[in-house]
């Protein structure tokens, strides 16, 4: 947590409130926390101490020898490619060094390279640098968003955080009083997820995914984007060049599993039933033989992947740990859970996710996963459309408009409809990413102010203007690197891990992983038959056959089921309790409520999206909702 204060003066009366609002995120980094005070900066940290546990304390103080303190550094994330950085930096430049950390390495790069060192980190990672000579600070998120990076900007500083509720705990020290952005929060209801780099708050904002700022004391950040993800698929002639391809694709995938099992803790794994975490966790067994994986599933037929997850793990080898969740569990945790997200995320999973990560810590303190491996290798079946869709391509415009109005007169649930509708729009149109939770009709309905100018497009616009000139399947994926993954796969994975002080760690989402993924042409991706074709060919020899014939489904969670029945009560009296009724038509979301429960309709995911609002509402705008958040404490020495 940082704080860029106008004056000396600000920022010392800042201190104190930099200390307070650590506490609130104590969860993060619960082996040591502490603050410092520059002349207009105020530095606050708390600690997982994962490297150089016995050093690399922070804020962390370096400078070459003539400035020897000349910087100081927070740091939140791992550098995977830090020995390698110290050896370049040490025989380039002579650099010393005084600890044994990753932290320390990227501070020793910016000084000798400057900006562009960011471009070189292979890793997850939030920073702030203070450069007391130049004064200012330069601060950058990783590609991906894997790390998160909050900021608010007043009349009296620059806030930034690992977290937005200790930046709304600093507030009033910068001279600023957030409101509900209603604008995100049509977003979320489009989305269901508030995309970058708005929050649900309108004075608080994210640093975007893979770019670099820089923020004088008194002056507002200025960022530039230093990774553009960029995709330039290869030709591929032949089996030759094809099988030479997926052996560059293993050899990366080895290599980034190898770095990211570097820490001086304990490494365990989670395990679906899945391709992609069951790679990771057979190539992480390499490095070490005494792994543990974990597991969450649900005792109900067809949402579980609890057999396959333990079939898979007795093949590789490995320790297997599960645990099921019950509709109660869910019920009793999502406050709880709610509040560690920060901002409404109304995909289910991540409730699974919390209680496999709460398992897990007692077993470990780091865990790799298999999140990126879907849009990075195409994975997802919506993917598959383009082709569905080829014969539309041939239609004129003007007809294909025609038939999108014809789909409009079909009543809903009849087949062929979302087809006919679909088939009709351009891909910019149609897609959006992986969530289409509200549809325009629907949502006005439940918003009290729909505003129609308010879309997807304001998520997408970018990533298609880049991937303009790129075939269809790529561009979805693409959109969904800046959409869907950052906004909901990386907040879920981050939050609810961190929530419980385990670390989470993605080899999938590498540079060098990417750079050979965004290679990969569409016929390699895509086919009729499968999702992931070039990386199903790459990793046939390291997975059991019956994980790389199986179709994807993740962490499913059965609330289709249960707001029928065992949540359908507790759902009723969240909307009723709610006091949202100036942005949500309660009686609309009631009827929604008992439509899905008769069978008019499935609005599982409607209902659960607003219903995540509410109890996010309830929590960080009425206070009516006070979830007891438990002190960190791992009595299991790790």
């Amino acid at each position: 947590m940082g704080l860029v204060s106008p004056s000396k003066n600000e920022a010392e009366h800042a201190r104190s409130a930099v200390a307070g609002a650590l506490r609130c995120q104590r969860h993060r980094g619960p082996d040591e926390s502490g603050t410092w005070q520059g002349d207009e900066i105020v530095f606050g940290f708390n600690r997982l101490s994962i490297i150089d546990i016995e050093n690399s304390h922070q804020p962390l103080h370096w400078g070459p020898p003539e400035a020897p303190g000349r910087y100081t550094i927070l740091f939140n994330g791992e550098i995977y490619n830090y020995l390698e950085l110290r050896a370049e930096l040490t025989a380039q430049y002579g650099t010393r060094f005084a600890t044994d950390g990753d932290t320390e390495t990227i501070v020793a790069a910016y000084h000798h390279m400057g900006p562009s060192a960011v471009a070189r980190l292979r890793g997850m990672f939030a920073f702030l640098i203070w450069d007391s000579q130049r004064r200012v600070v330069f601060g950058a998120r990783d590609p991906f968003g894997i790390k998160p990076l909050y900021y608010a900007v007043g009349p009296h500083g620059v806030a930034f955080s690992s977290e937005k509720k200790s930046v709304l705990e600093l507030a009033g020290t910068i001279g600023i009083e957030p409101k509900v952005d209603r604008k995100a929060l049509q977003h979320y209801m489009i989305l269901q997820y508030v995309p970058e780099p708005e929050s649900l708050h309108d004075e608080v904002r994210r640093v975007e995914s893979g770019t670099s700022f820089t923020v004088s004391p008194g002056g507002e950040p200025v960022s530039q984007r230093y990774f553009p993800a960029e995709f330039r698929p290869r030709t591929v002639n032949n089996d030759v060049e094809a099988n030479a391809l997926y052996d560059e694709i293993t050899a990366a995938l080895r290599d980034s599993v190898a770095k990211h099992m570097r820490a001086d803790v304990t490494v365990g794994s989670f395990l679906s039933g899945g391709i992609d975490s069951t790679v990771i966790a057979a190539l992480a067994k390499e490095h070490n033989p005494d792994l543990i994986t974990f597991t969450t599933g649900f005792q109900r037929s067809g949402f579980s992947e609890v057999d396959v997850a333990a079939e898979s793990a007795a093949a590789i080898g490995v320790k297997h740990v599960v645990r099921t969740v019950t509709a109660q569990e869910m019920m009793d945790s999502l406050p709880l859970i709610t509040w560690y997200l920060d901002d409404p995320v109304a995909d289910p999973a991540l409730v699974p996710l919390w209680f496999i990560a709460r398992e897990a810590r007692r077993h470990v303190k780091v865990v790799l996963s298999g999140e990126g491996a879907d849009e990075l290798f195409g994975g997802y079946t919506i993917y598959r459309e383009p082709l569905s869709l080829a014969p539309f391509d041939k239609v004129p415009t003007t007809l294909r408009k025609a038939m999108g109005r014809v789909s409009t007169k079909i009543p809903h649930g009849v087949r062929g409809k979302d087809l006919l509708r679909r088939g009709a729009l351009t891909l910019e149109e149609r897609y959006y990413g992986n969530a289409r939770i509200f549809l325009d009709d629907l949502l006005r309905q439940v918003l009290r102010s729909y505003d129609p100018s308010v879309s997807h497009a304001d998520a997408t616009a970018g990533p298609y203007r880049q991937s303009q000139d790129w075939d269809p399947v790529t561009r979805m994926q693409h959109v969904d690197l800046f959409t869907w993954l950052r906004g909901d796969i990386l907040v879920k994975a981050d939050k609810v891990t961190m929530a419980n002080s385990l670390e989470l760690r993605v080899p999938f989402l590498d540079p060098e992983v990417f750079r050979i993924a965004s290679q990969i042409p569409s016929e390699l991706k895509i086919t009729k038959e499968t999702t992931k074709y070039a990386l199903r060919r790459a990793i046939r020899d390291i997975v059991p056959r019956h994980v790389l014939e199986r179709r994807k489904l993740g962490f499913p969670v059965p609330i289709r089921h249960w707001l029928k029945d065992e949540m359908h009560d507790w759902a009723v009296d969240t909307v009723n309790q709610s006091q949202t009724d100036q942005y949500i038509d309660k009686g609309a979301v009631l009827r929604l409520i008992e439509e899905h429960r008769s069978g008019v309709q499935d609005h599982s995911r409607r209902i659960w999206a607003l219903l995540v609002f509410m109890i996010w509402h309830g929590i960080f705008v009425e206070g009516r909702i006070k979830p007891v958040v438990p002190e960190p404490h791992y009595p299991v020495k790790l």
